[in-house]
């Protein structure tokens, strides 16, 4: 399996990235499974600050794994804060995974229940210089995670979902901008943290983990557009991009604590 070729298919799927990312057996691996009453309740958590600047979205691109919403994190004008971390955080991209059917899109599971997908709000640890710096730490990243099941629709999400169709294949990419993520969040922000990883190759341990209880809905209508997008290059045997989530791995002697009672 090249470096360049992982994915989601049998041949070079999760099950194989450990024969080039050897970090995939590690301590520290993402997704894990919630298990909710396992979770510990901190009352040292603080609550988040999440702040974004709807002028920092640029573009949105399909790098045929999933696609990108890229933010321009020059200066500190998208920041997350509080919660698990201390300092500032900058948003980098967003982007998401989601199932072929509603119930198997996300990478986490809380008490193995699978919603139809998963959001991952990416953000960097300004103490570093970039975000290519800030990968190398444990305490790199810091990601922010919603779970999306279908219900209602999402006004928030549609500006994302009508431009799907100009990206529809690996390596297209378009213009963003004036996008503003928090109609992405739910109300609520009580959140589980903990310690691991990115959840695509190259797997690196320095991710903090902060993912949301409430998920928010999304509907059937709204589902179906993410699933319109291609893994695969324009010209090539076409491939739906579906099912791009990485099973839960161990959670070893980490524990998840809670904001929450």
């Amino acid at each position: 399996m090249a470096h360049q070729h992982w994915g989601y298919s049998p041949g070079n799927g999760p099950e194989r990235w450990h024969e080039v990312f050897p970090i995939a057996h590690g301590a520290r691996q993402s997704p894990v499974d919630i298990h909710s009453a396992a979770a510990r309740y901190d009352p040292a958590l603080q609550a988040l600050t999440i702040s974004y600047d709807p002028a920092t979205s640029k573009r949105i691109v399909n790098n045929g794994h999933a696609f990108n919403v890229e933010f321009d994190d020059a200066a500190d004008r998208s920041v997350l804060k509080g919660g698990p971390l201390s300092g500032t955080y900058r948003l980098i991209q967003f982007h998401f995974h989601w199932g072929s059917c509603d119930d198997k899109g996300s990478e986490h599971t809380v008490d193995g229940v699978k919603y139809a997908a998963e959001l991952h709000l990416v953000h960097w640890n300004t103490k570093y210089e970039k975000f290519g710096e800030a990968v190398k730490h444990p305490d790199g990243l810091a990601v922010v995670a919603v779970f999306l099941k279908v219900g209602d629709a999402r006004p928030g999400l549609q500006k994302v979902l009508d431009v799907l169709e100009s990206i529809k294949t690996k390596g297209k990419e378009t213009v963003f901008t004036n996008f503003d993520p928090t109609g992405l969040l739910p109300a609520s922000q009580d959140y589980w943290t903990y310690l691991g990883s990115l959840t695509t190759p190259p797997l690196l341990e320095c991710v903090t983990w902060i993912i949301l209880r409430e998920p928010i809905t999304l509907s059937s209508d709204q589902m179906s557009k993410l699933r319109c997008l291609y893994f695969n290059c324009e010209g090539e045997t076409p491939c739906k991009m579906v099912d791009n989530w990485r099973p839960c791995q161990p959670l070893k002697n980490r524990e998840i604590r809670a904001s929450f009672q």
